[in-house]
């Protein structure tokens, strides 16, 4: 089963990072770096309650990374593993305009 994290930016920009060989992150290692971008991207919820889902950390640090973040491929790596350990999935489809997470 290949292992890879495909990140929808608009209908004309799509990133595939294949992470396949990838040493992979541990579940507390991904989650925390998530949450650190999360904070480093200055993101807000999603949710009016305040309350940050994982499914939605993901989303919103796609979302805030931009272009630019995900054209660096050591950053499109990192971010890659750590949504695929935290998610706990080998394959992770992200939608930006969709908002939309499938696996």
């Amino acid at each position: 089963m290949r292992s890879e994290v495909t990140v929808t930016l608009s209908p004309e920009q799509e990133f595939r990072i294949d992470l396949e060989g990838a040493e992979p992150l541990t579940n507390e290692a991904a989650r925390r770096w998530l949450d650190d971008e999360f904070v480093r991207l200055d993101c807000e919820p999603l949710r009016p309650s305040g309350k940050v889902l994982l499914a939605d950390k993901v989303l919103v640090v796609a979302a805030s990374a931009s272009e630019r973040a995900f054209s660096d491929a050591a950053w499109a790596h990192q971010f890659a593993r750590a949504a695929s350990a935290a998610l706990e999935r080998k394959t992770v489809r992200i939608d930006i305009p969709s908002m939309a997470l499938t696996f």
